[in-house]
């Protein structure tokens, strides 16, 4: 369910919004929040990430030799999720998006609704993340108009 109001939202964010994605900002366009919901040392890192209204974050790669990638499970709100040379995909509540190692793509709140989704890193071995180019307004802007 598309939610644009941000009180409405909050009381459906089970998590919490948590705190402005200060550290990553550069590799959002629009304001995201992140709140950690493990302690570092702990086997999986587990955060819930809040998108405001047309916030996604540039193209990733969550690059692993073994094992490795990320999983998002969709907590409130509406967003997209994509791979490169696929489709996006149209996120809601109690989705779950598994995203191997090593694939570019990118994931982020539809232009008129908040977004969170809880985002599991996937253990394995020499991980790193490689953010690459923004998701540009043009083929943003396409996704919605197509997927209304």
């Amino acid at each position: 369910m598309k939610i644009v109001d941000e009180k409405e939202f909050a009381a459906a964010n089970v998590f919490g919004k948590g705190a402005d994605n200060v550290a990553y900002a550069q590799y959002f366009i629009g304001q995201s929040f992140l709140k950690p919901l493990t302690q570092a040392g702990d086997p999986i890192a587990i955060s819930n990430v809040t998108f405001e209204p047309g916030c996604r974050n540039n193209w990733h790669i969550h690059h692993a030799s073994k094992g490795g990638g990320q999983i998002l499970i969709c907590t409130a709100g509406e967003g997209w999720y994509q791979e490169e040379g696929k489709d996006a995909v149209s996120l809601a509540p109690g989705m779950v998006i598994t995203i191997p190692a090593n694939v570019k793509h990118w994931h982020g709140a539809k232009k008129d609704s908040w977004f969170s989704h809880l985002a599991f890193e996937a253990p394995g071995e020499e991980l790193s993340n490689e953010w690459c180019e923004p998701v540009d307004n043009a083929q943003y802007d396409a996704l919605e108009e197509g997927n209304e």
